[in-house]
């Protein structure tokens, strides 16, 4: 069983009707931002942990969960926009952001974006740096194979899932069931394909979205933990090593026997390292 939901809020950011979570009294805010087709319940495992002692905000990106779907969301830069209103709209002027997947690239391109409102920031299996990626998303960017892929039946929201981690067992009923009602949700496949699309293509990760974040790695000014699963099959290894390589004050975590979701697969180590991170302690190297 996994843990209780914390209650669902929901504020504008900008235009925006969002769901979120927020947890913890004390601490320094902290933003958990998630990868593409999930929502905030899939920080279920790490919420209550990290709220022992930072205040803790769980959003629902635009066009994904329970937030609104906009008509038109092609623009992936239009994502740190959001987490920027959404930021405005719970009064907090500076965070420490951690994402995961879509979310990890948001998570960078904001820290480019407005360097002054980034206390640390932490970057999970993070999209945005290479073209590489699992080639299922490279067949939803086609037309009509990515309709009928996309079309929500539980085996589907299944196959999702179990092939972005290493152990099949994590994928239990409440997570099919909670993400295959969302994705039945009016615009959910609309949103998602459109995000896919402006993002991917059948070559891999489009070259105007990851060339703009990889030739600013060096401008991010926040001290960076980047943690990825060794056994990531949808955003290879290498890419945790460039993100190392070319943001100034980076550590690098590499959690073994994991796959893409190390946030929901490895939860105790994630958990661990990434307080650790927070309060200022440095072990972070694998």
């Amino acid at each position: 069983m996994l843990p209780e939901k914390p209650d669902d809020r929901y504020v504008h950011a900008g235009p925006v009707l969002t769901r979120y979570w927020a947890l913890g009294s004390t601490g320094s805010p902290v933003i958990l931002i998630h990868g593409l087709g999930a929502s905030a319940d899939i920080w279920i495992k790490n919420i209550k942990i990290l709220a022992q002692r930072h205040r803790v905000y769980v959003p629902d990106v635009v066009g994904f969960g329970l937030s609104e779907k906009p008509e038109e969301l092609r623009s992936p830069y239009y994502f740190s926009q959001f987490i920027n209103d959404f930021m405005v709209s719970i009064e907090i002027e500076r965070a420490s952001l951690v994402g995961h997947s879509l979310g990890g690239g948001i998570a960078l391109q904001y820290a480019i974006r407005y360097p002054d409102k980034v206390e640390k920031l932490v970057v999970a299996d993070g999209a945005g740096l290479g073209r590489e990626v699992i080639y299922t998303l490279k067949l939803m960017s086609l037309p009509i194979i990515g309709e009928l892929m996309s079309y929500p039946t539980r085996f589907g929201v299944s196959m999702f899932f179990k092939l972005a981690v290493r152990n099949h067992g994590i994928i239990t009923a409440d997570i099919i069931d909670t993400y295959y009602e969302l994705f039945q949700l009016p615009g959910a496949r609309r949103s998602l394909l459109q995000i896919v699309r402006s993002i991917v293509t059948l070559r891999g990760g489009r070259e105007n979205v990851f060339h703009p974040v990889l030739a600013n790695l060096h401008t991010i000014s926040a001290p960076t933990l980047i943690i990825w699963g060794r056994q990531d099959r949808v955003l290879p290894l290498k890419h945790a090593y460039i993100a190392r390589e070319h943001i100034p004050n980076a550590s690098l975590r590499i959690i073994e026997n994991c796959g893409h979701i190390t946030n929901l697969e490895c939860p105790d180590e994630f958990n661990d390292v990434v307080m650790r991170f927070l309060d200022n302690e440095t072990d972070m190297v694998a």
